[in-house]
């Protein structure tokens, strides 16, 4: 029983290990320092393995908290990702440089808790239900976030555009 837990465990944490290291380094603009992040996770994941029901949630909300206790610390790095090729991901997968520096300087002009969830439903293609566990907050409040920042994004589109 436990072996074939662990090995559902490790095929989890395979399937979801090159989009967790996208998740954190698109957040602290560091390969390595998101590498870091996700090997933590994933300790923590096996540490706790028989607690846990929802694998891919519990390691995207244990690398957002780290990343959030990483910046109440002041000890995140902000050394810029260019250039980085991600490992046995598809390139059709990646965002190029430019498009994640235009989608970082529209979302700037919201309110963090808008410009994240909106991030994690259309860069890191998180569902509602994903994102509402790994930051703790009812889904309807996540859908809530997400609409009213994808409304103020078309605004913001709009007007610059007309």
């Amino acid at each position: 029983m436990f072996g074939n837990r662990r090995r559902n465990i490790d095929k989890e944490i395979e399937a979801n290990l090159n989009a967790l290291v996208r998740f954190a380094c698109y957040r602290v603009n560091d390969r390595a320092e998101a590498e870091d992040i996700v090997y933590e996770a994933v300790l923590r994941l096996l540490e706790n393995s028989d607690k846990v029901n929802d694998v891919r949630s519990y390691l995207f909300r244990i690398v957002y908290n780290l990343i959030q206790d990483k910046y109440r610390q002041g000890h995140a790095t902000m050394i810029p990702c260019d250039g980085i090729d991600m490992p046995e991901v598809d390139e059709n997968d990646l965002l190029d440089h430019e498009e994640i520096n235009r989608i970082n300087r529209l979302l700037d002009g919201l309110p963090p808790n808008e410009a994240e969830v909106v991030r994690m439903n259309v860069v890191d293609e998180l569902s509602f239900v994903e994102i509402s566990r790994i930051i703790g907050a009812p889904q309807t409040t996540i859908k809530s976030r997400f609409y009213s920042g994808m409304k103020k994004l078309k605004q913001e589109y709009f007007t610059a555009n007309s």
